[in-house]
């Protein structure tokens, strides 16, 4: 069994959903420390004037090491519907907009109190409009422990995974490692060629949210994220 592991983020980028398309199970590992002003919590879309960010704002006063299965949302900032209101005056044009912005947008007018709650919500929602059935375990259900490669090894290990997939920006610390090696799980790289396709405003932009390809590509996008993908041996 193919088993990948990726932080849960805010509206995540089409290559995130590559990874997840790729393997047999994919945890989100939401029991390690937050990190501010990080994907877990903003993405991009594109807007008539180009690449814009949305953030969700979280309370972090006092609470320097917390987890990011229990950062909570800051309510007061009425996020919401600015960031609803955003991408409807970006997006309302695409040729796939109303299709799955009806499913998607209410998903933003009630927003769970935890970040994690709220962007796995939006994840797994994504996951079906784009017809991925992997299934999704959060990694704060599971016991795993360590930090860094032991830690994604002791989850690995606890789901009965026959191998890892990884992104490639881990490769550094998990050649450090002899972790994976010791229980005798191999270690694979993901890699993922960001597909060009049709937007509306000019230029193509790469790394936007997925919800762009969704919009502007529709049914096309699963095929089109499946065809960028390529799990190296």
């Amino acid at each position: 069994m193919r088993v990948a592991i990726m932080q849960p983020t805010y509206l995540p980028w089409c290559g995130y959903f590559g990874l997840m398309q790729s393997v047999d199970l994919f945890l989100l590992l939401d029991s390690v420390q937050f990190s501010r002003r990080s994907w877990q919590q903003r993405n991009q879309i594109k807007t008539p004037n180009g690449a814009q960010w949305i953030s969700v704002p979280v309370i972090s006063k006092g609470k320097r090491d917390q987890l990011i299965c229990e950062v909570e949302i800051d309510a007061s900032a009425n996020f919401a519907s600015a960031h609803r209101r955003s991408i409807e005056l970006s997006y309302s044009n695409a040729q796939f907009f109303k299709k799955y912005a009806d499913p998607l947008l209410p998903l933003l007018d009630n927003p769970s109190p935890k970040l994690a709650d709220f962007t796995i919500s939006l994840i797994e929602n994504l996951k079906e409009l784009i017809n991925i059935s992997t299934p999704l375990i959060r990694s704060s259900e599971l016991h795993g422990s360590g930090t860094k490669a032991d830690l994604l090894a002791s989850l690995c290990k606890e789901v009965g995974a026959t191998s890892y997939v990884s992104p490639p920006g881990s490769k550094e610390y998990l050649d450090m490692s002899d972790t994976f090696k010791s229980i005798g799980l191999p270690i694979n790289y993901f890699e993922f060629k960001h597909p060009e396709y049709l937007q509306i405003y000019g230029d193509f932009l790469p790394y936007m949210s997925v919800i762009d390809m969704l919009f502007n590509c529709g049914e096309q996008s699963s095929l089109l994220i499946q065809s960028a993908s390529e799990i190296l041996k």
